[in-house]
């Protein structure tokens, strides 16, 4: 009988349910994951370095940890030596706050390109001690004559150009809020340093019209 007859292999094969595992779109043959997140690498160079040392419990402790931390005598000199310069060529960035802003470079300017009898006035100081020390009465009342008349025409001399260099800041910087009272004596201040040891050191040389 046919319902009897021994079914054949390929009859088999045929008939039997298919057993693969069919791969997701996402397999592509890979194997399966390690089943947690990829550490980030901030958390791999934490686990690197070790856990954060404890913070400072005393003061003493404090000091010994901010002197292992501080750089040597040569780098802080370096450091020190790199700001004087930067500052002396007038870079913003390490500038004090009186010297910054477009405006206070622009008094610099006017007040370098003219030689001022205010540039004086630090000589004149050393003349004031050396009249109280001499011991005549008539040098010392010379001196002192001199250094009055010298210290009248320096003043005079900061008012006008006080003036002077408010008008021209207020001209070239009509959106800007200017101080007379700063404006002028900040150009009295540089004005009465002598011309080398300013600082900002000039940009202009003399005889510039800014």
């Amino acid at each position: 009988m046919r319902f009897l007859r021994r079914s054949t292999p390929s009859a088999v094969s045929a008939d039997a349910p298919d057993t693969d595992v069919t791969q997701g779109p996402g397999d592509n043959g890979r194997t399966a994951g390690k089943g947690r997140p990829t550490p980030k690498r901030r958390e791999a160079e934490t686990r690197r370095r070790g856990p954060a040392p404890p913070p400072p419990r005393t003061q003493r402790e404090a000091s010994r940890l901010a002197r292992a931390n501080r750089p040597d005598k040569d780098q802080r000199r370096r450091d020190a030596a790199e700001r004087r310069e930067r500052m002396a060529a007038g870079d913003e960035r390490y500038l004090m706050p009186r010297d910054r802003g477009p405006v206070k470079a622009y008094v610099r300017d006017v007040v370098d390109s003219r030689p001022h009898i205010m540039g004086l006035f630090m000589p004149l100081a050393v003349i004031v001690v050396l009249s109280l020390l001499v011991p005549f009465p008539a040098a010392q009342q010379y001196l002192s004559l001199f250094s009055l008349i010298a210290l009248s025409v320096m003043v005079v001399e900061g008012i006008f150009l006080g003036v002077t260099v408010t008008r021209k800041a207020r001209a070239k910087f009509p959106n800007e809020t200017i101080s007379p009272l700063s404006v002028g004596w900040y150009a009295f201040t540089r004005a009465s340093q002598l011309r080398k040891l300013r600082m900002p050191k000039p940009r202009v040389q003399r005889g510039a019209n800014p």
